[in-house]
């Protein structure tokens, strides 16, 4: 641009001198001091004489001329300039289009293949429904593969297949209005709505523990003697003991034992004239003497995890369970080798000693509660759920394990106790301040 202009400027001097114009050198006289004097003159076509105010304005209107003029050619330039910055930005900005639209297509490629995906998901989907569902086998009969996948799974799952088979009815009589199996024992069939007995108020009555001896030893206590603990607090001794259930709903206790050692938790049993419990803050079973109100034999279970280590899911350090059922006490926990699966023993009732253990592929805190009837453990599966089920069983004599689905009711959504009386057949449970029984049917 500078090159053009520098140009423009040469031309109009050589304009200007292309011009005719005449010169001429005079020398004048001297002056008062001796010098002489030169006087170089320009002639102009366009003056006879020295510019006068009209000629000073002609030659002022020459040189607008000329001004408007380099203006005129500084404007040609500078508009060719920005037409060039004009055509850069045109092309940046096309460059920006031609991406955009290739990121356009980009991702309606992307779309494209996500619908086809789609497509394939539906029609696998429909092949699916179509096919008939493959149950996996029982826990305990299968391969080694799915028996560990039961055992380690994720406490949060458990999945279990339930089997339903027809089994012959023993024969049943009636007695005192009430339908009993003949034969005693059996496989738990179904399990009853629950009947409430009687609630405890105040906060020590969310969770507690209550039973009657199914073998009573006779005097001071009577064979329909009703036996209750609140385990709610950090020193626990106390023990409720009623005449019978007429007494309990009335809130009358006949007597009020101050045990040697603090209850932990629900665990605990009355069997022939005993109290069985776990001590506070350890592994050590006791067994009370009732009618002695003295202890009688103590047992620290080898191994065995206490206090929170290994509780039902709903808590409540229930580490330790002991139950009752035809077959006598048991003890229902879990060790440090069990890694958190169930392990049952069953307990000399005189002086504790373990007669015989089996450990179980499920783990304990995944189900609600537990307890014995006939030499089979029984599991339910939620302690708060209104219908939930009964859904595992582990026979004692075979040592094999499977999953059932037997409908369980808890009424008041905080099942804290469950202990079953081969006496009246009827499951003892606490509930949520409420204590209710089940009655239950042996096939």
């Amino acid at each position: 641009m500078w090159i053009q202009l520098a140009m423009c400027l040469c031309c109009l001097a050589v304009g200007c001198q292309g011009q005719d114009r005449t010169a001429s050198l005079r020398r004048a006289d001297s002056d008062f001091s001796g010098r002489c004097q030169y006087t170089f003159t320009v002639d102009s076509p366009a003056e006879s004489s020295c510019p006068q105010a009209g000629a000073a304005g002609t030659e002022m209107e020459g040189v607008a001329s000329r001004l408007t003029l380099l203006e005129a050619l500084v404007s040609r330039l500078l508009g060719e300039q920005g037409a060039v910055m004009v055509g850069e930005a045109g092309l940046q900005t096309a460059e920006k289009v031609s991406q955009l639209q290739q990121d356009n297509q980009r991702i309606n490629r992307q779309v494209q293949d996500l619908q086809r995906r789609l497509e394939e998901l539906t029609v696998e989907a429909e092949q699916l429904r179509e096919k008939p569902c493959q149950q996996p086998p029982p826990p305990g009969v299968t391969t080694a593969d799915s028996d560990s996948a039961f055992q380690f799974g994720s406490g949060a799952f458990q999945e279990m297949k339930a089997e339903v088979s027809e089994v012959p009815a023993p024969p049943q009589i009636r007695q005192n209005g009430q339908t009993q199996n003949v034969t005693g024992c059996g496989v738990l069939v179904s399990v009853e709505e629950p009947v409430t007995h009687h609630k405890v108020d105040g906060i020590t009555g969310k969770y507690g523990v209550w039973f009657q001896d199914p073998e009573p030893a006779g005097p001071p206590y009577g064979p329909k003697a009703v036996w209750r603990i609140e385990a709610v607090g950090k020193e626990v001794r106390q023990l409720f003991a009623y005449e019978d259930m007429d007494q309990l709903v009335r809130g009358f206790p006949m007597k009020v034992l101050v045990l040697p050692e603090a209850v932990e938790s629900t665990g605990a049993t009355v069997y022939r004239g005993s109290l069985y419990y776990q001590r506070r803050r350890s592994r050590t079973i006791m067994r009370y003497d009732l009618a002695a109100e003295s202890l009688a034999a103590r047992l620290e279970l080898p191994h065995a995890g206490f206090h929170g280590q290994h509780p039902y899911s709903w808590g409540g350090y229930t580490d330790i369970d002991l139950a009752t059922d035809e077959r006598g006490l048991w003890v229902i926990y879990s060790s440090s080798k069990a890694k958190g699966a169930i392990v049952v023993s069953q307990l000399n009732p005189d002086n504790l000693e373990v007669k015989k253990s089996w450990e179980t592929n499920i783990r304990k805190n995944t189900v609600g509660n537990a307890f014995m009837v006939c030499g089979r453990l029984y599991t339910v599966a939620s302690y708060s759920l209104p219908n939930t089920t009964v859904n595992y069983v582990f026979d004692t004599d075979t040592g094999e394990s499977k999953a059932i689905a037997i409908p369980f009711n808890n009424r008041y959504r905080y099942n804290s106790m469950i202990d079953y009386n081969p006496g009246n057949k009827k499951l003892y449970a606490w509930d949520n301040h409420h204590m209710v029984t089940y009655d239950i049917q042996l096939a």
